[in-house]
């Protein structure tokens, strides 16, 4: 796991929601902003596969922007960016599973043509009968 949160750069602002009269005075909203292009932890792959998998996430300056304004305190909501921050590049790190490619079995071949032909049988008979064939 990368540790990035020495290149984080926090940003912060009055937040709304829970409070009291802190609200309208004290900045405990946080905005983290890691800047994926010039980072110097990560590999000019992990770079592209970060900007490929994110991209609705990173604006054009290839920031990754993350912001918190859960909690009552500056504190905890700086500790919220860095997990969610954390959490989005693990996630986009992880080598995805090749899908192994599989066959039906015989029998689920043989159940899947039986309910065919049951369905085709049903509707055969609820056709009209007509004498003129």
């Amino acid at each position: 796991m990368i540790d990035v949160s020495t290149e984080i750069t926090f940003k912060t602002f009055r937040s709304g929601g829970k409070g009291g009269q802190n609200v309208n005075k004290v900045e405990t909203a946080a905005e983290g902003s890691f800047n994926v292009l010039s980072s110097n932890l990560l590999s000019p792959a992990q770079k592209e596969l970060l900007v490929t998998k994110l991209a609705n996430r990173i604006n054009s300056e290839g920031f990754l922007q993350v912001r918190s304004q859960a909690h009552r305190t500056q504190l905890a909501n700086k500790e919220e960016v860095l997990e969610k921050m954390h959490a989005l590049i693990t996630e986009a790190l992880k080598k995805k599973k090749a899908r192994i490619a599989t066959r039906p079995s015989k029998k689920a071949r043989e159940n899947r043509i039986d309910n065919k032909k049951r369905k085709s049988d049903t509707k055969q008979q609820r056709q009209k009968f007509r004498l003129d064939h």
